[in-house]
């Protein structure tokens, strides 16, 4: 049976999970983003560092909220469980990338794992359509985000 009631503490936990891995991303990125990023060449279309902290935050509550709604159809939906598995793996994978890129400075590292972590946003939003729809189109601006971001780590790759 699924809830219409609005759960407020669930909510909030769905919300923490996604900002709290963005909190350790941003930690591992933070040196780095001021001395050795300054000094990569980048593509034309690289936006300024400013932006990146604002659509990440908003990437990240976007998945917190698809999967609040995800979980409150836990029990009256089959593939649950793997829901949550390929929402953690493409949480750790987000993360792996920031560890690669910016704190290890393997950029070579760091586009291979982010294709990987393309295909896991992809089945992620897939398997999440199809319990909730609309946490499903959630993921949009994430994948299209990250596809982005691929290409920026390519053109980072090929630059330096």
């Amino acid at each position: 049976m699924t809830t219409k009631k609005f759960q407020f503490l669930p909510f909030v936990i769905c919300l923490l999970i996604p900002l709290a891995i963005g909190f350790i991303g941003s930690f591992l990125t933070q040196e780095s983003v001021h001395t050795w990023y300054t000094t990569l060449e980048k593509p034309s279309l690289n936006p300024p560092n400013e932006i990146f902290a604002p659509v990440w935050t908003t990437l990240y509550i976007l998945m917190g909220i698809a999967s609040y709604l995800v979980w409150k159809k836990r029990k009256v939906v089959s593939g649950y469980s793997w829901a949550v598995r390929i929402y953690f793996l493409q949480l750790l994978l987000n993360l792996a990338w920031s560890y690669l890129f910016f704190y290890r400075r393997a950029v070579d590292m760091a586009l291979i794992e982010i294709g990987i972590l393309l295909v896991a946003i992809l089945i992620n939003a897939i398997i999440f359509y199809r319990i909730n729809k609309v946490a499903g189109w959630l993921y949009a601006p994430y994948l299209l985000w990250v596809s982005f971001a691929s290409y920026l780590t390519y053109s980072i790759f090929i630059l330096n």
